[in-house]
């Protein structure tokens, strides 16, 4: 019988708050990039290419690293043992409007390389070599029961040992980001990582 996975933690990062296991642990008044720029700062963060990633890329960079922190989690699992599964509904559109304002006086290529939502993906990965299964879907809401079928048929597959997945949302000065670390150990203080935990969690009102 295989091991059944468990949500050993989340991060939440909404409304200039940054929440870990449901708990306020920084926040900071402002607008979003000025929020996200001293969120880094708080962590103390060591990573100069945070600076040129545009913002959808800094929230989800910002709650994988949170959601990380102090785990050894690098350690722990091989570099393709870990999943990164995540979803908004705006795609990278807070990135596109901003690069077709730059067309008519020369497209900007530091910002068409961020016109594609996944590569928050790719980031997170850079950071921490993850090279496991990896995707990014579109969604109007989040959608809780297609996060946990899709992330659940990595584990039964034996594709993964664990898994980071969630919603990472960002247009203008409205955005969110909700990360959960799924494992199957036997940690403490975890949930079953199922659709209804995951509803759950995503429309707690801890903000």
């Amino acid at each position: 019988m295989q091991p059944v996975p468990n949500i050993s933690a989340s991060c939440l990062i909404s409304s200039n708050k940054v929440f870990l296991d449901g708990q306020v642990i920084f926040e900071h008044p402002g607008s979003a990039g000025t929020f996200l720029d001293k969120t880094y700062v708080y962590f103390e963060i060591a990573y100069p290419k945070f600076h040129k990633m545009d913002n959808l890329c800094k929230l989800g960079f910002l709650a994988a690293e949170i959601l990380l922190k102090g785990r050894s989690h690098e350690k722990k699992y091989g570099e393709s043992e870990t999943g990164l599964i995540l979803s908004n509904s705006h795609a990278s559109l807070d990135v596109d409007l901003k690069y077709v304002k730059t067309i008519p006086s020369g497209a900007s290529p530091s910002l068409f390389v961020y016109t594609l939502p996944n590569i928050v993906i790719g980031e997170i990965s850079i950071r921490h070599h993850f090279k496991g299964e990896n995707a990014f879907f579109v969604f109007k809401h989040f959608d809780g029961k297609f996060m946990a079928d899709y992330v659940l048929g990595l584990f039964e597959n034996n594709l993964i040992k664990s898994c980071i997945c969630g919603w990472v949302d960002f247009l203008k000065e409205d955005y969110r980001a909700i990360l959960f670390l799924v494992e199957t150990d036997g940690l403490e203080k975890t949930m079953p990582f199922n659709a209804e935990n995951l509803n759950k969690l995503n429309q707690s009102d801890h903000e």
